[in-house]
């Protein structure tokens, strides 16, 4: 009781205190006052001392009405409206600021950007130290839907040590569903991929790809500016490789995006979309995206592998791997990471997800 007694000799002091309101200010007044909870009366009361700059017309009242005004509020608002009805009506509300993005860049400032980003990705593996660290590998099928969206369910959940030491990755089964084994991760059944680290930028920008790229649009990934540049590599000229189980593969033609940041022309993502498979490949499709993010390792920040979804396809049926890489560590003959049996949880939707 004492509070809403304070609250009404503030509210009190203020009218008290203000000449005359606008029309913007008396409906601040009543959505505070409602929020508030004061007493129909009390509010009644106030505005019985308030004069108004503008014409407060009924759309406005029907407005505040409908915020829940009492009966009494609901009179004295009549009443303003009365003694406002020759003065000018409100100015219209300025529109709110449209943003305008900038404008693509030149076909010069493109060809600029793909030459940083090559530069960039032939020399990554080159420059990241040697690490190690956990892949959380969570397998999912589903049968291939007629229409809609797959019905999918889950499968395994692969715990991986992954060492990568003198430019070369090394995969180190640790756990099955949170149990341990000692199974070689190769030799384990199901969807899986490698490469993860540097293979796929390489093999779109080194020059034996001949890749023809084309500006698709400016967006943001994980706070950072980035442009994306969709991507073409002809049959003749891919190194991407789709195996199957049984040990049949191909070297298919493909295409993707990449998202480059526009600060540093770094990569942040990069999706592979498989094309042209043939007919009789148990493989119908295949498709990866990789998501790259800052880490520091021994004080210093490197852009390394965040999360990467494999989606494949065989007649009737769909899998799909989500793969998360977390606990970076220097590496060193004798380094080592406390593997939990149980996996983390997955990553935040605002990590991963595009803002266009």
């Amino acid at each position: 009781m004492q509070w809403r007694l304070l609250m009404g000799l503030a509210i009190g002091c203020a009218v008290a205190m203000a000449q005359t309101w606008t029309v913007e200010r008396l409906s601040q007044f009543i959505q505070s006052s409602v929020q508030l909870k004061q007493s129909d009366k009390d509010v009644a009361e106030y505005l019985s001392k308030v004069n108004l700059s503008e014409k407060l017309d009924d759309r406005a009242i029907e407005r505040l009405q409908a915020a829940g005004v009492g009966p009494r509020t609901l009179h004295a608002l009549m009443a303003l409206r009365d003694r406002s009805a020759q003065l000018a009506a409100p100015k219209a509300a300025a529109p709110a600021p449209v943003y305008v993005p900038p404008p693509p860049p030149s076909a010069e400032e493109q060809a600029a950007i793909i030459s940083d980003v090559r530069e960039y990705a032939l020399n990554y593996s080159h420059n990241l130290p040697d690490f190690i660290c956990t892949e959380v590998v969570k397998r999912s099928t589903a049968p291939k839907p007629r229409s809609g969206d797959p019905a999918w369910r889950d499968g395994d959940t692969l715990l991986i040590k992954l060492s990568y030491f003198d430019q070369k990755e090394n995969y180190r089964l640790i756990t099955i569903n949170n149990s341990v084994t000692r199974q070689d991760y190769e030799k384990v059944g199901g969807a899986k991929s490698f490469g993860d680290f540097g293979s796929l930028m390489r093999g779109i920008f080194e020059p034996a790809s001949q890749a023809r790229f084309a500006f698709d649009h400016r967006s943001r990934l994980r706070e950072r500016v980035v442009l994306a540049f969709n991507y073409h590599v002809d049959q003749a000229n891919s190194r991407y490789e789709v195996r199957y189980e049984d040990g049949r593969h191909i070297v298919p033609a493909y295409g993707g995006q990449v998202l480059v940041d526009e600060e540093t022309h770094q990569v942040l993502r990069v999706t592979v979309k498989a094309e042209g498979i043939p007919a009789d490949f148990p493989v119908k499709s295949a498709q990866t995206r990789l998501d790259y993010d800052y880490q520091e390792l021994s004080g210093q920040r490197f852009l390394l592998p965040l999360q990467a979804m494999v989606e494949m396809s065989g007649d009737d049926y769909l899998t799909r791997n989500d793969e998360q890489f977390r606990i970076y560590a220097k590496y060193s003959a004798d380094s080592s990471i406390s593997f939990d049996t149980v996996a983390p949880p997955p990553l935040p939707e605002d990590k991963i997800k595009e803002k266009k």
